[in-house]
């Protein structure tokens, strides 16, 4: 049968102004809105019209869509996947990381595939390794005034409940390391919808001179930047991945010299290391490089430091810079151990310090996924996953939850024999701590003080770890060992 008389099989006509050509393998009619007076779409006109001798090829920039033949050099000057003009802050593999390609063995097998001699040496290594680290991280779930009308919502559900739970407490240990104030630019990494700033900046109330960058790598729907209108805040999102970001060369950081106050929610993996990488070694290298007096320090006419500079040191004050520095503060909720990367992980060091190397390295991120592996769902369970998983998208939920349901591809892989759920998950979270602990010495030897805690209640998220650092000269939270 001729291609422009698609068999129907059974399911009658095209739609009123929809295409008629019949796609077999989908086993229905196009559904793409024709021009007024047309049978086809632009798409299957030429596969349909045995008339138009006009050839469509596949695209070369995306195969997904096709193209006349004879139009190619005008559709690829405004194809929406040709490649664009990179930004100025896009450095290409800035963050990355040293590539050590004769480091990591060509394949790595399944832990699934280890013999158990191999995976108890494993474990061995890893238990020697921990040695002498701090297993109890310090409770500090707290909570903030300005989420206090949003948590008592009666409309929320327990999935946006669990979120503002977080936020609150992120919040909240961000206020206590005197990082809340005017006159100075919050980077939130992995911003998504842009919730965890748009309560910071609740929080701040009317305070002058507050700046927000929202780095995200994808596109993001119900984003909730377009809510501020203030005139003493500014919202900018970049779509950039974190691996290539220079910050300093972001016009607004080049040119007001705010400090940075690093913050994230559930920063999954390889990212933390990559954000790490971009506030504490590409970004105040390059201001020191620069060497220029900041524009918070000068003294205009009869104001003193203090009022031009919000960060420095004045009197009994606690947790406040005593200069100004590139990078005031970082808040991190952590997330997703599994899914880190050796050449871009920032404790490597460390790690080589213990005799331990990538090989290591790659397995103890997989088996940090043991951490949740007796949070499985049951058969019993398995039926409601569907409807939890609408409940969250009605909850209008985020990426990373956890929220006691940590369900991925990564959990399912198989686990030895010999070992207890209880040991597994003793293992997985010596394996975050392990991992955790590398990022703590690289920024102990960044000139930060670092600390980890438990921001929220395992009910609420899994991932309840908060990774926050402040300058040397800075008071600062005790600092895990």
């Amino acid at each position: 049968m001729a291609a422009s008389a698609p068999t129907p099989h059974g399911t009658g006509f095209a739609a009123e102004g929809r295409c008629g050509y019949y796609v077999e393998k989908k086993k229905r009619f196009c559904r793409m809105v024709v021009a007024a007076g047309k049978r086809f779409c632009g798409e299957h006109a030429g596969a349909a019209e045995e008339e138009n001798a006009r050839k469509r090829i596949l695209c070369p920039l995306d195969p997904k869509h096709t193209v006349y033949e004879d139009q190619l050099a005008k559709h690829l000057k405004k194809c929406n996947s040709r490649e664009k003009p990179k930004p100025d802050f896009f450095i290409q593999d800035i963050n990355a990381g040293l590539k050590d390609e004769t480091e990591i063995p060509e394949q790595l097998v399944p832990i699934s595939s280890l013999s158990e001699d191999q995976l108890e040496n494993l474990i061995k290594k890893l238990r020697k390794a921990s040695e002498g680290l701090n297993f109890t991280l310090k409770d500090q779930i707290m909570s903030h005034p300005a989420l206090h009308d949003a948590l008592n919502d009666p409309k929320n559900g327990d999935s946006a409940t669990k979120h503002l739970k977080q936020q609150a407490s992120i919040l909240g240990n961000i206020e206590k390391l005197n990082l809340l104030g005017p006159r100075r630019c919050f980077v939130e990494f992995g911003a998504g919808k842009g919730k965890l700033s748009h309560w910071v900046d609740i929080a701040l109330n009317d305070a002058e001179e507050v700046h927000f960058i929202l780095i995200e790598k994808v596109t993001t729907r119900f984003k909730v930047d377009g809510k501020h209108r203030k005139k003493n805040s500014v919202f900018e999102r970049l779509q950039i991945d974190i691996q290539h970001l220079c910050l300093s060369k972001i016009p607004l950081l080049s040119k007001a010299k705010l400090p940075v106050i690093g913050i994230g929610k559930h920063l999954c993996g390889v990212a933390t290391d990559l954000a790490l990488r971009c506030l504490v070694e590409t970004y105040a290298a390059s201001c020191e490089e620069r060497n220029e007096e900041p524009l918070a320090k000068r003294i205009k006419n009869d104001k003193t430091e203090k009022e031009i500079n919000p960060l420095a040191k004045e009197g009994n004050e606690k947790n406040v810079p005593e200069k100004w520095t590139p990078v005031a503060g970082i808040v991190i909720a952590l997330c997703c151990h599994h899914r880190c990367d050796w050449r871009h992980y920032v404790g490597k060091e460390y790690f080589r310090a213990l005799g331990l190397g990538a090989v290591e390295f790659h397995y103890f991120q997989r088996m940090s996924s043991w951490a949740t592996c007796g949070m499985r769902k049951t058969s019993s369970e398995a039926s409601n996953i569907s409807a939890k998983r609408e409940e969250k998208q009605n909850d209008d939920s985020e990426e990373h939850d956890g929220g006691g349901y940590r369900i991925t591809e990564d959990n399912t892989e198989s686990l030895p024999g010999f070992l207890t759920v209880e040991e597994k998950k003793k293992i997985g979270h010596l394996c975050k701590l392990l991992i955790d602990q590398g990022r703590i010495k690289y920024l102990q030897q960044k000139g930060f003080n670092p600390a980890l805690q438990y921001y929220t209640d395992p009910l609420v998220s899994l991932e309840n770890v908060l990774l926050t650092a402040l300058p040397n000269h800075s008071a600062s939270p005790e600092t895990t060992t």
